[in-house]
């Protein structure tokens, strides 16, 4: 029965983040997943978090296409997230509150370093130059700036209730 559950839980976790991303997909610099997988991770754990970080990575590819540079980067980024958050998570449960400023400036520096990810996989993958990589560069602070910002707001408003969510499922899961 509860392995059962375990994976209706995944599952319904990656058609959420799937959903949430195929919804926010048109709007540049707009986005939830990091904001879903945050509250997750921190609510569910490290194994949790980073099972299902694992599955939307491959998941998504049905949705959006397969881009190899894409996949590597999701599986990356999205499981050190879930093992930040997680391990956040075991430290500071229960201190949500008096800590989210600290939760905020984490994720919105996970996002920071998701693109300097992204440049990096890409520069490699690519083989940019070194003038097509500081273009490159440049060019994702368009992109870098927004979500970060996004991050910040999604983060720092929803962060305590969807959070509280999330322990509420977990509760449930037992």
């Amino acid at each position: 029965m509860r392995s059962a559950k375990e994976i209706a839980y995944v599952a319904v976790f990656c058609a959420l983040l799937i959903g949430g991303q195929f919804l926010l997909a048109a709007v540049p610099g707009v986005e939830i997943v990091t904001l879903l997988f945050v509250c997750y991770a921190y609510a569910f754990g490290v194994v949790r978090g980073c099972l299902c970080a694992t599955a939307f990575s491959l998941l998504r590819q049905f949705v959006f296409g397969f881009f190899p540079t894409v996949l590597i980067l999701y599986l990356v980024y999205y499981n050190l997230l879930c093992l930040c958050f997680g391990l956040l998570g075991r430290v500071w449960q229960g201190k949500e509150k008096s800590r989210l400023i600290f939760l905020v400036l984490i994720a919105c520096a996970g996002t920071l370093l998701f693109n300097f990810i992204d440049i990096g996989i890409n520069a490699i993958w690519i083989g940019y130059s070194a003038a097509a990589l500081k273009v490159y560069f440049t060019a994702s602070w368009s992109f870098t700036l927004p979500q970060i910002a996004c991050t910040a707001v999604t983060v720092g408003l929803c962060f305590l209730p969807v959070h509280a969510a999330f322990r509420y499922a977990k509760g449930k899961l037992k």
